[in-house]
């Protein structure tokens, strides 16, 4: 288990597999992030999700970052985030609590402020009925009373205007996707992290299927000493 230093409460935020991460405040609010469970096949065997999930928030609508969201949501009593379009469309699978936002916009879930911002990839979603538009993806920074300012960058190419997310909200730790191929890779996460100008780094998204070939190892060789590359399993946290 990791350490963030530098905040006065711990907030608890737990890797499960891919990009699906859990985060839960000192003062119990509990959200899960991009929920792929039951076909994930780096799911941590036997990990039980809390009884309460009070947020569930969705950075796009391909099935390895929403598949259990309608699921975990009346299980759990979930409310679900998500761009307006695909609130719109989890609405319609039988989720009674939705929220729909858009980029740049925040909400307040407790004492967590949610804002959206900009992610680079695409977002259709697919079921029984085809490919659907639900709007387009997004990242999520969440700032936590009395607690750390936390990145989540979806899945998404590298661009320079994560220079923008570095300088209004200042994340202390950044979420980012490393395994290439649907996302960036390790050379590209190096640079979005200078553009951040965050010092730790969780990566998601690699090694979940063959193509996802980037490795924590890589994005540690490229960015050295100046960022602390947290290397965890799927099913261990980090406390804050």
């Amino acid at each position: 288990m990791g350490t963030l230093q530098g905040t006065r409460v711990a907030t608890r935020v737990t890797w499960l597999g891919h990009s699906t991460v859990l985060v839960q405040t000192a003062k119990g609010t509990n959200l899960l992030i991009d929920p792929f469970i039951a076909h994930n096949p780096k799911y941590p065997k036997g990990f039980d999700l809390p009884e309460k999930i009070h947020y569930i928030l969705l950075t796009h609508g391909h099935m390895d970052h929403m598949a259990d969201a309608v699921p975990v949501a009346e299980r759990h009593g979930s409310t679900v985030v998500a761009i307006y379009e695909l609130a719109d469309y989890v609405a319609k699978k039988g989720v009674s609590n939705t929220i729909g936002m858009n980029l740049g916009g925040t909400v307040q879930l407790e004492d967590v402020a949610v804002t959206m911002v900009e992610a680079k990839h695409s977002a259709g979603v697919q079921d029984e009925n085809g490919t659907h538009y639900v709007g387009v993806a997004a990242g999520y920074v969440l700032s936590i009373e009395d607690g750390p300012t936390i990145y989540h960058a979806g899945d998404t190419a590298v661009f320079s205007d994560m220079r923008l997310i570095g300088e209004l909200y200042h994340p202390q730790l950044a979420m980012v996707p490393i395994g290439g191929h649907f996302t960036m890779g390790p050379k590209e996460a190096a640079v979005a992290l200078k553009f951040l100008g965050t010092k730790k780094v969780l990566p998601l998204h690699y090694g979940t299927f063959p193509p996802l070939k980037g490795t924590p190892q890589q994005l540690a060789a490229l960015v050295g000493q100046d960022v602390e590359v947290l290397q965890i399993a799927p099913g261990d946290s980090i406390q804050a």
